[in-house]
């Protein structure tokens, strides 16, 4: 599910994150006239020869073979103009409104600019951005000469992406005295002098102002390529030479690191995802949105504060030599600036595509007086070793066959009354294995349905009649589940074969190819690669699962915001639509479980602390993030802060007591394996549920004349 944000939101190169397999299933008016390069003012960035000739080159790949076949058009380029501006100046913190007035000229010329080739306008906005820059960090300098007055009862908005650009330099300096002192108080929270803050917060600035310098032309143009491409939708983007290296280190599973990806958040570098494996997924100490703020080396070494550094910078330090320690001082996900920080110890390793593969366990799990043996297998991504194959291996490994083997080592350990899939996290991949994977729990027939933006549908079928598991079964998703994930979750759902559980999943229903814009025959540098949506796939009813990602049967809790998270979070994302269902048999064995099962549940975790305790903790959760402004008062921000805590070890203390733990003085003094993995021990307990239902349902098979019965809105 690639998603490439803006190399020059705050001068950083975000990593790309994807794959590059064949289907790849992966968020005033002016002239339009001939525009020179006579807006470019003296020593500012200009566009190559060869990013000139890739425009015209990228804007006929996307005008050519993407799914919609939108023409790059004055109303297209309107659209384009607003993500660029967006990109580069998202918190609305640099430009004037004079500014934005007198780029104005440039908004409906965006569509010859790609056509021509001649970005200059593009790189002049880029410009001012670079000047605007500069002076916001020489005033924010000058006001570390004076400690603020945190006596002050005022508070500071951070989230403005919707405010109105500044009328003028004076309201410009107030916004940036506001957000220099909440930096410094951040600071403050943590026990540091007024000096130590300042200090600090100079050398963090005189970085931030050192980047400006630093960005290079394939920053700015990737940057604006990347406009045009999410104007068709949030998963079409460009990667320069640079960024698609990245990608092609990713997609060959072969680094040494700590196993996280890492993206760009304002001045933050921060956690995308944890890769299953690795280091930091092992340690359990790092979690999705923790913002890193420092990097040590070693065991002793001095942090090094990397607020406001490239990316690819802070990439470099985190990563190194396998069995080497690296240290990172990370503010938790979700946690206001100058809320508690933690320390998390790392030792590098060897991130493979082993460490990412399909993993299995045998539980017990107690319903009533019964004791039920749970199969679990973690599926993190729908993968095929590609290179093994062409070379001929059979043996090469794909997810469906580490399943068909997970299914039976646990299998040869003794029998199992149920098979759990957990797919939480897992973001996609290869089409076809989604398709393989479901056809290990299906006997035959379709699995999805892709259609071409010229109409054309294609069934996938189940490729390999039989099964490798009939028994009971169900299906762990989260929001970030996405693609390939819910194509087989749905198929589960529509043939009956199994329980969803979890939360809604991301609702992305389009699949991406690879188009490598090097020329092979020619000594020309690398031009990145494009990957463009090229069709749209559709559950077996005929049900997009665009948008509406799939519906759990059951639903779990978590940690996710699914007002933040999915599809429907992106900009310009594909339309919901449904086409014809086909023809399937059915399994009726499931029939009325799900609402059995349901009650059943609702009324076990009404006791259950475990899930109480994380109930409670979500709720917590959003009530911080439904906050958009800070006290700008040292003393308010503390009370908060004891207060915060103080709920916070109750919960856990309530938690620890029900299950027979010891009581802790402080949150920081309980080990990381006392953190129960609340959804996972209930998710088990329900596919307990489901096998003991089984036995009193005996399978029943229907042929249904179409499967829209099955479909779920």
């Amino acid at each position: 599910m690639p998603q490439v944000q803006s190399r020059l939101r705050k001068f950083l190169a975000p990593l790309a994150a994807g794959g590059a397999c064949l289907l790849l299933l992966l968020a005033a008016t002016g002239s339009s006239g001939a525009l020179t390069s006579s807006s470019l003012p003296a020593g500012a960035i200009q566009p190559t020869e060869r990013q000139q000739q890739l425009a015209r080159q990228i804007a006929s790949n996307l005008e050519q073979y993407h799914y919609s076949r939108r023409p790059i058009d004055k109303e297209f380029s309107a659209q384009v103009f607003d993500r660029y501006l967006n990109g580069l100046d998202n918190q609305h913190s640099y430009f004037l409104a004079a500014d934005i007035a007198a780029m104005g000229k440039w908004r409906t010329g965006f569509d010859d600019m790609i056509h021509t080739g001649a970005l200059e306008p593009a790189y002049a906005m880029f410009a001012r951005l670079q000047e605007r820059n500069r002076e916001r960090i020489q005033y924010a300098l000058g006001l570390l000469a004076t400690e603020p007055n945190w006596k002050l009862n005022e508070h500071y908005a951070f989230d403005r992406d919707k405010a109105p650009w500044p009328r003028d330099v004076a309201e410009l300096n107030e916004l940036w005295r506001q957000r220099v002192k909440s930096d410094a108080l951040s600071l403050m929270l943590t026990g540091k002098t007024w000096p130590e803050t300042a200090d600090i917060l100079r050398k963090r600035y005189q970085r931030v102002l050192a980047r400006v310098g630093q960005v290079s032309g394939d920053d700015v143009f990737e940057s604006l390529m990347n406009s045009y491409a999410a104007v068709y939708d949030p998963h079409t983007n460009y990667l320069a030479p640079r960024s698609a290296e990245e990608f092609r280190i990713q997609m060959s599973l072969s680094y040494e690191g700590i196993g996280a990806s890492l993206q760009l958040t304002d001045d933050y570098v921060t956690i995308g995802a944890l890769l299953p494996g690795g280091p930091a997924a092992a340690a359990n100490t790092l979690k999705p949105n923790d913002r890193i703020l420092a990097v040590g080396q070693g065991a002793d070494g001095a942090l090094a504060d990397v607020v406001g550094w490239r990316l690819d910078d802070v990439v470099q330090l985190i990563r190194g030599k396998g069995g080497t320690v690296v240290r990172l001082q990370v503010l938790p996900a979700g946690a206001a600036p100058g809320s508690d920080l933690k320390f998390v110890v790392l030792t590098r390793g060897k991130i493979t595509l082993e460490n990412q593969a399909v993993k299995q366990e045998a539980r017990s799990v107690q319903v009533g007086d019964r004791t039920l043996r749970v199969g679990i297998i973690t599926v993190p991504g729908f993968y095929e070793d590609n290179d093994a194959r062409s070379k001929g291996d059979e043996n090469y490994r794909t997810t469906s066959r580490d399943v068909r083997r997970a299914i039976g080592e646990l299998q040869a350990k003794g029998p199992i009354d149920a098979l759990l899939l957990d797919l939480r996290g897992d973001g996609g991949g290869f089409l076809p294995e989604a398709v393989a994977l479901s056809g290990l729990f299906i006997d035959q027939g379709p699995v999805v349905q892709l259609r071409t933006t010229e109409g054309r549908v294609e069934h996938l079928d189940d490729p390999d009649p039989g099964v490798a598991y009939a028994g009971p079964l169900a299906v762990l998703v989260d929001r970030t589940s996405a693609s390939a994930s819910e194509i087989f979750a749905a198929a589960m759902q529509d043939y009956h074969r199994g329980l969803v559980l979890g939360q809604t999943t991301f609702g992305k229903g389009t699949v991406q190819e690879v188009i490598s814009l090097d020329h092979r025959w020619s000594s020309e540098p690398s031009g990145g690669q494009l990957n463009i949506t090229f069709c749209k796939f559709y559950r077996v009813t005929g049900e997009s699962t665009q948008l509406h990602g799939v519906q759990p049967d059951i639903e779990l809790p978590a940690r996710i915001n699914t007002k933040d998270v999915g599809e429907g979070a992106l900009e310009s994302p594909l339309p919901w639509d449904r086409i014809a269902p086909v023809a399937i048999r059915a399994d009726a064995s499931l029939a009325g479980v799900a609402q059995t099962i349901a009650k059943q549940q609702s009324e076990h975790v009404a006791h259950d602390a475990d899930y109480q305790w994380l109930v409670g903790a979500l709720a917590a959760l959003e009530q911080n993030r439904a906050d958009h402004s800070l006290s700008l008062n040292l003393a308010e921000r503390q009370r908060e802060r004891t207060a915060q805590e103080q709920l916070a070890l109750a919960r856990e203390n309530a938690r620890r007591a029900a299950d027979g733990l010891p009581a802790l003085k402080a949150l920081s003094d309980e080990p990381a394996e006392d953190q129960p993995d609340v959804v996972m021990a209930e998710a088990a307990r329900i596919t307990a549920q489901l096998a003991l239902a089984a036995t009193n349902s005996p399978a029943t098979t229907t042929t249904a004349a179409t499967a829209a019965s099955a479909a779920r809105h």
